[in-house]
């Protein structure tokens, strides 16, 4: 616990990290909550948390998730994402001045984030001053445990999984190499390398990722998403050895656009932004009892997803001197490395909804 630069720093006390402004008499009533990826810890968003208390000091308080760091991160993401989902309901209830929330999350802290907040999802109270001014009551479509949902923002996350079709970079894009990678990558990264590869078959459920873009029992998925003001993409265009640009970006091939060299000062590595409406479009093709191939599976994916706004900001480290960390470069994981990626960083800050 402590204080630097004006930004206070304290120990939850029950996993995680909260940063707020070191004037403890501030009136700020919106959590961020800030989620790591795969092998990580509540460290790896230290710059990006001292960089939003410092612009929005009234305004935010920041929790840096730490319950799923390190190894825990492979245990899967649907049980990190129950403990994410605790880990949050106990920071809201112990600050109960609350009144909205967003998260932040890197790589496969993405699909943690979007499991949590369907097990945080509240409807609305049906109350008859609900009904009477449901046009005007910001709860009347429920909440992420209480609080407004506002911006929910991914970074370089493999939405549509990892599996073929040059999802991840580092295997080449070479198909014997792709065919085999989900065989064997829970000898690596376990239950989770299984939900990434669209490998895991519970009790003969489709795959978490694919139920993930529908309501699911007692969890909900995409009503929670669709709550949030704002949902936005990150993506590396390129460079990312870990995480593709069509799965971190939401993208058929078809759709990747041309993007060139940015002449923006402020942001010089966002080279393409779009924003894109929510589509009407169905195509549910797959079946529970039925096999289904690589590109079945994504179609089904992006067309879950999709039927939701999105904001997409791909971004370009190709001239770093450290591009093939753009992985890491583009949440600026340490400050020192990858101080090149502060713009990103910048650029999440001034879109930010509050």
């Amino acid at each position: 616990m402590g204080s630097e630069g004006g930004v206070w720093v304290e120990d939850s006390g029950f996993g995680g990290t909260d940063v707020l402004s070191a004037d403890l008499s501030g009136s700020a009533d919106h959590l961020v909550v800030l989620v790591h990826g795969i092998l990580g810890s509540n460290d790896d968003w230290k710059y990006a948390a001292s960089q939003f208390i410092r612009m929005l000091p009234d305004k935010v308080i920041v929790h840096c998730s730490e319950r799923n760091m390190y190894k825990l991160t492979l245990d899967g993401v649907d049980i990190m994402g129950e403990r994410l989902a605790e880990e949050v309901a106990e920071v809201i209830n112990r600050r109960p001045g609350l009144q909205k929330i967003s998260f932040i999350a890197h790589s496969v802290g993405g699909l943690v984030s979007r499991y949590a907040i369907g097990r945080l999802y509240r409807l609305a109270v049906k109350s008859q001053e609900n009904l009477a001014n449901v046009a005007h009551n910001e709860h009347a479509k429920g909440t992420i445990y209480g609080l407004k949902a506002m911006n929910f923002i991914t970074v370089a996350t493999p939405h549509l999984g990892s599996r073929g079709n040059k999802q991840v970079p580092f295997l080449f894009g070479l198909t014997p190499v792709e065919k085999v990678a989900p065989l064997v990558i829970h000898w690596i990264f376990r239950r989770t390398g299984k939900h990434l590869f669209l490998t895991d078959n519970d009790e003969g459920r489709l795959p978490l990722l694919l139920r993930l873009v529908e309501d699911c029992d007692d969890l909900f998925f995409m009503s929670s998403l669709k709550l949030f003001v704002r949902r936005v993409a990150y993506a590396n265009v390129g460079c990312d050895h870990i995480v593709g640009w069509r799965t971190s970006s939401i993208r058929r091939i078809s759709e990747l656009p041309k993007w060139e060299k940015s002449v923006n000062e402020k942001y010089p590595h966002v080279v393409y932004e779009e924003q894109a409406e929510g589509s009407t479009s169905v195509n549910n093709s797959y079946d529970s009892g039925i096999c289904i191939n690589n590109d079945m599976l994504e179609e089904n994916m992006v067309a879950g997803l999709t039927r939701l706004s999105w904001e997409r900001v791909d971004v370009s480290f190709h001239e770093s001197r450290q591009k093939f960390a753009a992985h890491s470069i583009i949440q600026v994981k340490d400050s020192l490395l990858h101080s090149e990626g502060a713009d990103i960083i910048q650029h999440m800050i001034d879109h930010f909804l509050l």
